[in-house]
């Protein structure tokens, strides 16, 4: 995803987030071939659309899994982020978390929408969360990443604000007692949240998320130790000092156009971009996961399935808390 600025700081109290986001009952309403009725050949149409857009530019397949990531852990899986700022209201896109999204993942979503409704008989009964649902899974599977049913039957939300950002995204210098906490509220586990971290064998970061690692680490200590010096070599000749903060690097140094478990054994080697993904091996609590994942892609795909399965359930709206939007980026 790229967790690659995932991230934000934790404001909002567990307590909320477990109201807000546990979800159970509106996620009970999702289910397989949940337009089978309505739209039959719903997944067919999205997967062409996607297909179409990542044979334009990789950028497509990282940047719409991080859409989906963002998108549920903010406000639950309701396609808010993707909602357009207005006069009066500036939405979940435009807060300084979510500025770095790249617009390919809005734009994947935008034309798998129109293709949609380009059926008579699909026009408007789509949502844009499950779309975007629908072509997450279609990009890691493009990537080379397992494939596995989508649950289906969300609704739009209908709001989308930049305060509801604030502290519900996390940042790259997570330690993992705060990775934990945040993804307990979701009501995901350890094991969920270091499955979902390997999203970040795709796509890229920013130079500016690392540069304390490579020069700042703490006094005396400018280098953070647990970096493979290799690596942080390798980074430093990237990322020089004061480096245009545009300036961007992959996130997994060996296949970062593949979706593998080259992420576990790049950091058993030490070569975790982020504190946050490095942590998962240096910390006792979470190595023997990342051990077993580094040498079993099998055992690795199936935890990943069960752990987008659950991302997928957070905060699903129903009945009147959403509705099917007609444009993705506004309101109805």
């Amino acid at each position: 995803m790229g967790r690659v600025n995932f991230l934000t700081s934790l404001i909002l109290s567990i307590s909320v987030g477990v109201i807000l986001f546990s979800g159970r009952p509106a996620s009970a309403q999702l289910r397989q071939n949940f337009y089978s009725n309505t739209c039959p050949d719903v997944e067919n149409i999205v997967r062409r659309a996607v297909s179409t857009k990542v044979s334009q530019t990789f950028v497509t397949i990282p940047a719409t899994i991080r859409l989906f990531f963002h998108d549920c852990f903010v406000s639950g899986c309701d396609a808010s982020v993707i909602v357009a700022s207005t006069a009066g209201n500036t939405a979940e896109k435009d807060h300084p978390d979510n500025l770095s999204l790249a617009g390919d993942g809005f734009d994947t979503v935008i034309k798998a929408k129109a293709a949609v409704d380009a059926v008579p008989s699909c026009k408007n009964k789509v949502s844009c969360a499950d779309i975007l649902a629908l072509a997450t899974r279609d990009v890691i599977v493009l990537a080379g990443g397992p494939t596995y049913p989508v649950e289906l039957g969300r609704l739009d939300g209908l709001r989308s604000t930049s305060a509801s950002v604030n502290g519900n995204l996390p940042k790259a210098n997570f330690n993992l007692n705060q990775l934990n906490s945040m993804f307990a509220s979701r009501g995901l586990t350890q094991a969920d949240m270091i499955a979902l971290s390997a999203c970040h064998t795709l796509g890229f970061s920013h130079c500016t998320q690392i540069t304390n690692r490579l020069y700042n680490f703490s006094p005396g200590t400018p280098v953070d130790p647990t970096l493979n010096r290799q690596y942080a070599t390798q980074l430093q000749g990237m990322c020089p000092r004061n480096v245009d903060p545009r300036v961007a690097i992959d996130m997994d140094p060996t296949s970062p156009r593949i979706f593998d478990n080259a992420y576990f054994q790049n950091l058993v080697q030490g070569k975790g971009l982020f504190t946050s993904d490095q942590v998962l091996f240096t910390d006792s609590r979470s190595r023997n996961t990342v051990t077993t994942w580094a040498s079993n892609s099998q055992a690795f795909n199936t935890a990943f399935i069960q752990a987008i399965t659950k991302l997928g359930r957070v905060g699903v709206k129903t009945g009147g808390n959403g509705n099917i939007r007609f444009d993705c980026g506004r309101f109805n």
